[in-house]
C-alpha cells in the first residue's frame, strides 16, 4: 500500500516549501506532518518508533522527526489499529470488543456504530511519519491542525467547484479515520477530532484536524495562498467600512478587530 503516484513528483525541497507556505497562510502553530504507507521497512537511517499510546500520537511525534512504525507498534491503540486495517484477532480483538462495549454502554457510540468507522481494507506493513518534506518518500496524506480562521480558508478552497478540490467532508470520531477516508478517494477532509485524540495529541479546544491526500496537496496549497491574499484585501476593505460607519454614527468600536497576518 504505497503513496499516491502523483506525489512522487514532488521533491523534499518542494514539499518543505509547501509546508512553509501552509504554515504562513493558515497561521499554523505546528508544521504539517506527512504520513506515508509502505509495503517494506524504509531504507536508510530512520528511527524505528516505539509503541505509543495511540495512533494519533504518531501524528504529533512526526512533526518533530522522521519515525517509522510497523503494524505491531500501532496495536497499543485498538481503535487506531482497527482503522489502520489490522485484523482484530486474538488479544487485540478482545481489547477492541471490550472498548466498543464500554463506548456503547456509556453512550459514546450507538449500538452498531463501530461497524461504520472508516478503516483501510488492508493494513500497511510500515507507516512513516515525518515533517512535510522531511523524507524522500512521498506522502500518502498530509495532516495539520488549524484554527477557525485557518479552517475558513481551507473550506473556501474546497467549495469553489474546481477540479480536484470538491467540498471537504466533516468527520467526527475517531480522528484517525481521516486517513482511510482520504485514501479511499477524498482529496481533502476535516475532522473535529474525538475525546481520545484530544487527550493524546493535546489539540486545543479551538483546533480541528485537516487532512489532504498527497496528490491533492499542491492544488490545496495554491488555492489557500490565493484566497489568503484575497481575504486580506476584503478584510482591509471591511475594516475601513466599519471604521467609517462608526465615525459617522459617533460610536466607539464594540471590540478590537485583529488585523490580518502580514504577508
Amino acid at each position: 500500500m504505497a503513496s499516491s503516484p502523483e506525489g512522487t513528483s514532488r521533491s523534499p525541497e518542494e514539499l518543505s516549501f509547501i509546508s512553509k507556505l501552509l504554515q504562513e497562510d493558515l497561521a499554523l502553530t505546528a508544521p504539517p506532518v506527512q504520513v506515508t504507507y509502505l509495503d517494506t521497512r524504509p531504507a536508510g537511517p530512520v528511527e524505528v518508533g516505539a509503541p505509543l499510546p495511540s495512533v494519533c500520537s504518531y501524528f504529533i511525534a512526526g512533526r518533530e522527526k522522521v519515525i517509522a512504525a510497523d503494524r505491531a507498534a500501532h496495536e497499543s491503540c485498538e481503535i487506531g489499529a482497527f482503522v489502520l486495517g489490522i485484523p482484530p484477532k486474538g488479544t487485540l480483538g478482545s481489547r477492541l470488543g471490550s472498548t466498543v462495549e464500554f463506548f456503547e454502554r456509556v453512550g459514546y457510540l450507538a449500538h452498531g456504530e463501530a461497524a461504520r468507522i472508516p478503516r483501510n481494507p488492508h493494513p500497511p506493513s510500515w507507516v512513516l511519519y515525518a515533517p512535510l518534506g522531511g523524507t524522500p518518500q512521498a506522502p500518502s496524506v498530509v495532516l495539520f491542525t488549524v484554527s477557525a480562521r485557518g479552517l475558513m480558508l481551507v473550506v473556501e478552497s474546497t467549495t469553489r467547484g474546481e477540479p480536484g478540490l470538491p467540498p471537504a467532508p466533516l468527520l467526527a470520531r475517531p480522528m484517525c479515520g481521516l486517513v482511510p477516508v482520504l485514501l479511499s478517494g477524498t482529496p481533502v477532509a476535516i475532522s473535529v477530532g474525538c475525546a481520545g485524540s484530544r487527550v493524546h495529541t493535546g489539540m486545543r479546544d479551538d483546533e480541528v484536524m485537516v487532512g489532504v491526500r498527497g496528490d491533492a496537496l499542491m492544488a490545496l496549497a495554491d488555492r489557500v495562498h490565493q484566497l489568503r491574499r484575497a481575504n486580506e484585501l476584503v478584510w482591509k476593505e471591511e475594516a475601513s467600512r466599519r471604521s467609517d460607519f462608526l465615525q459617522i454614527q459617533g460610536a466607539s468600536p464594540a471590540r478590537t478587530v485583529a488585523p490580518p497576518r502580514p504577508a
